[in-house]
């Protein structure tokens, strides 16, 4: 994840941070002044429901599409979905990237293209060693 996408996500984190506090001291500040209150005629408290002001909505909402974009520019690139293209892809990169290095290099795993290539050589020597034993 580059630097600025981590800014970036920081940024909205904060931004959604405060997006809540304000919800949470909205609600207490409402509450508090409604159970106040009391209603004369049945000696009881009045429960009024307000609705969020829609700055701490716009801000929520902007937080959220901030961190959104901020988690998007920080992904790495993707990788391809088909075994054969991820293969290749691996294969074309070298060693740097291979996940399957680790085992391939621990001791006592047999190397498949190792052997591969040892038994070309063998069969390669081979039919050279009949060449030239018919041609004496």
């Amino acid at each position: 994840m580059g630097f600025f996408s981590r800014l970036l996500t920081l940024f909205g984190l904060v931004l959604l941070a405060h997006a809540g506090y304000s919800a949470h001291e909205h609600t207490l500040l409402t509450s508090s002044t409604s159970s106040s209150r009391l209603n004369p005629l049945h000696s009881t408290t009045t429960t009024t429901t307000t609705h969020l002001p829609p700055d701490i909505i716009i801000e929520a909402l902007v937080s959220l599409i901030i961190v959104s974009v901020g988690l998007v520019l920080g992904t790495e690139k993707l990788k391809p979905i088909s075994w054969s293209e991820w293969a290749g892809q691996i294969e074309r990169e070298g060693k740097g990237r291979h996940p399957y290095r680790r085992l391939e290099e621990r001791y006592g795993f047999w190397d498949v293209r190792a052997k591969r290539k040892e038994f070309a050589d063998w069969i390669r020597a081979t039919d050279l060693g009949e060449v030239v034993e018919e041609k004496q």
